[in-house]
């Protein structure tokens, strides 16, 4: 009966992405933050409602479409992005044929897909309008908003407690980790919003109270590994800003590497004098308490997934695991020593708790590289497209620095953090890979015109 009530819906969604293709694709910059995993609701099967659905739908529509009729550009091959992500695919396909479990890295396989293919390939036609791309932004932002309005109500009935904030955004995100990354992502494109242009006094008093609801959910959502990626992401800014050579910024990482080397005895130390717990609420001492590597359970359990993972890589450097197959295969490589009270004996309590070491287990030595190299890639044409940017589209430009940092937020919570495999991170992340290519052959074109 659920199902049949459903059905006239999914007809309206069905003929919107038929018919209106481009605005279904803007509207999952909306839906993104308030859509809801089915997992828990139906044990074993996750999905996320709606996005996923319109993604899938959205993949075989463009596909069956691009069968009949090119409708890509053919520079988009040439932009070192899409090799990054293609060689990406490739050894994900390669080692889901390896795989200990083939059934669940294909399963990974095709879920990469229907976030990649519709966002990244056909969202570089949808970007090639300018306008869509602030128009993707401010949708975001809004539904992220909703979303964090939402959670403070919540959390305001259980006046703000640390250990309630760790649940509170349920059922739009599943915990307070992927809540705050989201929020420190959505942080530097509203304040972009702000910035890119003079706005009536209508529209700056309502970015002001997104920025104001946005700065709130980041703090009360006690998430450090967020504060700390955002402070990341203004030393960024100041990098850009300043025109910071790489050279110096090389120079200035070798120094501080060595200096790490030489007096790792004494850090050692000072790390096992801090006995800060992340449970505290105050926000320098919940800050200090990110390098307690002694007593504080969640960075030992974050110590305990990496030493797995590297043990996993270690068994098998070349294939991995497969994908998708860390949180099945990690129990066994757990040592008694690295064991919290967090831990399952089973190993069924996640993933790796790194975008970099997840793949390193599950596909081999080139399933990190690939995801590194995406990463390096994405940094080096968004900076390189902003630096050739003209400097009389001051709006976009801005985005476009906006964009930039918010990338840098994520992909320093990736260090600590996994989310690539859900919306809220690839949804943003992919469209914002296809608005680097779409507006760098825009810009090639009015060059050449």
């Amino acid at each position: 009966m659920g199902i049949l009530t459903l059905a006239p819906i999914g007809l309206i969604v069905i003929f919107f992405a038929i018919y209106y293709t481009e605005y279904t694709f803007l509207s999952l910059a909306f839906l993104t933050p308030l859509s809801v995993n089915i997992e828990e609701y139906v044990d074993g099967f996750g999905l996320y409602l709606p996005t996923e659905p319109i993604l899938f739908g959205l993949m075989i529509l463009l596909l069956f479409q691009q069968v009949r009729k090119n409708q890509l550009d053919r520079d988009i091959w040439k932009n070192p992005i899409i090799w990054a992500v293609c060689f990406y695919l490739f050894w994900i396909l390669v080692t889901s044929i390896t795989s200990t479990q083939p059934i669940a890295s294909f399963k990974f396989l095709l879920a990469r897909l229907w976030f990649i293919v519709p966002l990244l390939f056909f969202g570089t036609r949808v970007f090639a309008k300018t306008k869509n791309v602030k128009s993707f932004i401010w949708l975001f932002c809004i539904g992220m908003s909703v979303a964090v309005l939402y959670t403070l109500t919540v959390h305001a009935s259980y006046g703000f407690g640390e250990k309630e904030g760790h649940w509170v955004m349920w059922p739009f995100f599943k915990d307070h980790t992927i809540y705050g990354s989201t929020i420190a992502f959505s942080i530097p494109l509203i304040f972009g919003l702000y910035f890119s242009k003079k706005h009536t006094p209508i529209i700056k008093v309502v970015l002001l109270g997104l920025i104001s609801v946005l700065l709130i959910g980041l703090f009360f959502s006690y998430t450090r590994a967020a504060w700390l990626s955002v402070f990341a992401a203004l030393l960024v800014l100041a990098i850009i800003k300043l025109k910071i050579k790489f050279s110096i910024l090389a120079t200035i990482g070798a120094v501080v590497l060595a200096s790490i080397y030489f007096s790792w005895d004494s850090i050692q130390m000072n790390l096992e004098r801090n006995k800060m717990e992340h449970t505290t609420e105050e926000f320098g001492e919940k800050l200090q308490s990110a390098t307690n590597v002694t007593t504080d359970a969640s960075n030992l359990e974050r110590l305990n997934r990496w030493s797995c993972a590297i043990a996993m890589f270690q068994d098998r450097p070349v294939f991995g695991f497969g994908p998708g197959t860390y949180a099945f295969e990690y129990a066994r490589f757990q040592r008694p020593e690295n064991l919290t009270i967090i831990s399952t004996n089973f190993g069924d309590a996640g993933n790796a708790h790194s975008e970099y070491l997840g793949p390193l287990a599950e596909m081999g030595f080139l399933g990190m590289l690939a995801m590194l190299l995406i990463v390096a890639v994405i940094f080096y044409k968004s900076i390189t497209l902003y630096n050739k940017w003209p400097d009389e589209d001051q709006e976009m430009k801005i985005i476009l620095l906006a964009m930039i940092l918010a990338l840098v937020t994520y992909f320093v919570h990736g260090i600590l953090n996994n989310y690539l495999d859900t919306d809220k991170a690839a949804v943003p992340i992919w469209a914002f890979c296809a608005t680097f290519i779409a507006l760098e052959m825009k810009l090639k074109k009015d060059i050449e015109t």
